[in-house]
């Protein structure tokens, strides 16, 4: 029997009737204050998913408020199913820990259509996995044990090289490989370092950036079932604004062969 690697188990739900799920939170997806903003959506992810229980609707939007840091341990995520339309499902769920609403989402599950269509973004051009370095980060966060990095985008910022432009990216994908899956995907939305970090005009931060809110919108579920566990995909993020203290940062996930599998757009705060 094949074990289930450390994203299955890290990310599990639990039923426990009406809509309730168990879940653990993990400390092997810390970041400087708490759980990644990604690992905590693809738990969300996982929870609506089991509460829609319906897999010709896929997930295609979702959007995550973060209230508080959860901590290590249980918690519950609690799921409302708003409304099943003919094609479009929309569900709510709140992740609560000891009483304490963390986290709020909602999201979109839909019926595919096949009706053509078009994709006019163009991925940018990079070197291959194999040709980029894997990129070291002085840090010893335990997030960055669950990935595997190859720098291919923007400044070498944590070697001091900055630019006015705060773009960065590269090729991401877990250390221990699984079937790609939409859970998967919404976690990559939110797992590469603050494209902030890559400016010289950034304000200086103490305690990272946090993620106020998240919205991914899954783009190609098609694509996303051509991958193969062991792929990279293509991670790009960057920052055009930051005031008072706030920032946006907008991110895209491509295949290997130019898909683009995913936009995200999250507001963060610089502590």
């Amino acid at each position: 029997m094949t074990s289930l690697s450390r994203f299955d188990r890290d990310t599990a739900v639990t039923p426990l009737g009406d809509g309730v799920f168990e879940v653990r939170i993990d400390t092997g997806w810390w970041i400087v204050r708490g759980p990644n903003g990604g690992y905590i959506a693809a738990l969300l992810a996982n929870a609506i998913s089991a509460a829609i229980d319906d897999p010709t609707r896929p997930l295609r939007s979702l959007t995550v408020h973060y209230l508080r840091p959860p901590q290590e341990g249980t918690a519950q995520v609690e799921t409302t199913v708003e409304r099943v339309g003919r094609t479009v499902s929309t569900v709510s769920a709140r992740l609560v820990q000891n009483g304490k609403l963390q986290a709020l989402a909602t999201a979109a599950h839909v019926v595919p259509k096949d009706e053509g269509g078009f994709q006019h973004a163009r991925m940018p051009e990079v070197l291959p996995p194999e040709q980029c370095a894997a990129r070291e980060l002085e840090m010893p966060i335990p997030l960055h044990e669950r990935f595997e990095q190859r720098f291919a985008i923007g400044p070498r910022y944590w070697d001091g090289e900055k630019t006015a432009e705060a773009r960065t990216g590269g090729w991401l994908r877990l250390r221990e490989p699984r079937a790609w899956d939409n859970a998967q995907l919404a976690a990559f939305c939110d797992s590469w370092p603050p494209a902030v970090f890559a400016s010289r005009d950034a304000p200086e931060t103490r305690g990272g950036v946090p993620t106020v809110d998240l919205t991914v919108h899954l783009l190609d579920p098609a694509a996303l079932s051509r991958m193969g566990p062991e792929e990279f995909v293509l991670a790009l993020f960057e920052t055009r604004t930051v005031h008072g203290g706030y920032l946006e940062e907008d991110g895209e996930i491509w295949s290997p062969r130019g898909e683009l599998l995913a936009r995200a757009r999250q507001i963060g705060v610089m502590l």
